[in-house]
């Protein structure tokens, strides 16, 4: 066979990189914002300034995370049915906390129903 016959193996295609204003790349930027729940989410909406993806999973988690935050810290108050009800929310806590984290590290705008459409709600705002 001569060399014309043959046939050249298809090159790959890299995809472009998206990269936030922290030098990161986006999906990590996601990632980290939700890694320790609303303070990781404030951090990143205070030095991120360009990648809306970015923003939006900080957003996110500041909502979310922040709201659990403050319903934990009330529920502890109410003796037993409290106690109860913070048994039950943790679970579920940690299992959107992975989600969320598995969601952006994908590259993926996830939404959940109601912080996802305050979170757009806010970034808009914001955006003004």
């Amino acid at each position: 066979m001569d060399q014309e016959t043959k046939q050249k193996p298809a090159k790959k295609v890299e995809e472009e990189v998206k990269k936030s204003s922290t030098g990161l790349e986006e999906n990590v930027g996601g990632v980290l914002a939700y890694l320790l729940g609303f303070i990781s989410g404030i951090a990143f909406l205070l030095i991120e300034k360009e990648n809306e993806n970015v923003r939006f999973h900080a957003m996110q988690s500041v909502i979310l995370f922040g709201f659990l935050f403050v319903l934990v810290t009330v529920l502890n108050v109410i003796p037993v049915i409290g106690w109860m009800i913070n048994i039950l929310i943790a679970p579920i806590s940690l299992l959107l906390w992975i989600v969320l984290m598995e969601k952006a590290y994908q590259g993926e705008r996830y939404h959940l129903p109601i912080s996802g459409k305050i979170a757009e709600r806010q970034l808009q705002k914001m955006a003004e």
